[in-house]
């Protein structure tokens, strides 16, 4: 019965890891996702790892709730069906997706979205760029 199991489809897969960076984005629970659903969260895990496949509707109600168009779910998806992660960035060994996943990561994410003024947020992103171009001189 093991030979049988059936392999995961690289675009649920794919979708099941934004589902799961935009829940922890927000610091939500994989329970706290499901209540909101009305599912356990043992179906929110199979979910995120792509076992089973997220319908229509019950993908568009994860949208709203986690504050995001649908389309966020399939950014990048083209990599993801021909087998490659499309997160690398060239010459990097570490992804976007392991960064945002990451403690520093999500801290960064949740510190950033937390701040209301666009202005500010601008600033914090230029200062960023200008560290990050400081570091590489």
């Amino acid at each position: 019965m093991g030979e049988n199991k059936k392999k995961a489809n690289p675009i649920d897969v794919h979708v099941g890891s934004r589902i799961r960076l935009r829940r922890n984005m927000l610091g939500m629970s994989q329970e706290r996702l499901g209540e909101s659903l009305g599912i356990t969260f043992q179906q929110v895990q199979k979910y995120e790892k792509g076992t089973n496949r997220v319908g229509a509707s019950r993908l568009q109600a994860i949208a709203s709730i986690l504050g995001v168009p649908v389309s966020f779910f399939f950014e990048d998806a083209a990599n993801a069906e021909a087998g490659r992660t499309g997160f690398a960035e060239p010459d990097q060994g570490f992804s976007l997706l392991e960064f945002c996943s990451s403690t520093e990561g999500l801290q960064l994410n949740r510190a950033y979205i937390a701040i209301d003024d666009a202005k500010v947020r601008r600033r914090v992103l230029d200062l960023v760029k200008a560290l990050s171009a400081t570091a590489e001189a």
